[in-house]
């Protein structure tokens, strides 16, 4: 009678502890910064963006940048070549304790783009998106492709 007592609580503490992994991955994610913008990334692929939003630091401009992507039509093969796609971080700068550059692709379309993280005054780490759109350059010190500064008219 003692041993199933027992089996019933142990039972019982783990399923209250696995009562909601997301939420603990969600946190988990925040912890770091290269966790934060590959969750980011991984959602924002998937085409979930209720979840990205969680990893990005929400002001109007992001909001406004999220909801041109959310909007945004792809045909279906883009789409599922972007779900099925997975995240390669090429290289993170850390530019002060609270803000670190990473420089990442997927692997369906290989092109190098850069985020900015922030970590938040929580301790969490947040993507500001609008870094995206605003920087120079795509990433840190790479050469420029043939004809990027080509203008078409």
């Amino acid at each position: 009678m003692k041993n199933k007592f027992i089996a019933i609580l142990t039972v019982a503490a783990i399923t209250v502890a696995c009562n909601n992994p997301t939420r603990d991955a969600e946190a988990e994610g925040k912890q770091e910064d290269i966790g934060a913008a590959r969750s980011f990334i991984q959602a924002a692929l998937k085409g979930n963006y209720t979840e990205a939003k969680k990893f990005m630091l929400k002001d109007s401009i992001n909001d406004q940048w999220m909801s041109i992507a959310e909007h945004q039509t792809m045909d279906s093969h883009t789409k599922q070549g972007l779900y099925d796609a997975s995240v390669n971080i090429h290289n993170r700068q850390v530019v002060n304790d609270s803000t670190t550059i990473i420089i990442y692709s997927n692997t369906f379309k290989n092109d190098k783009d850069t985020l900015k993280i922030l970590k938040q005054p929580t301790g969490e780490w947040l993507v500001d998106l609008k870094y995206l759109f605003n920087h120079d350059n795509d990433t840190i010190n790479a050469p420029k492709k043939p004809g990027i500064d080509t203008v078409i008219k």
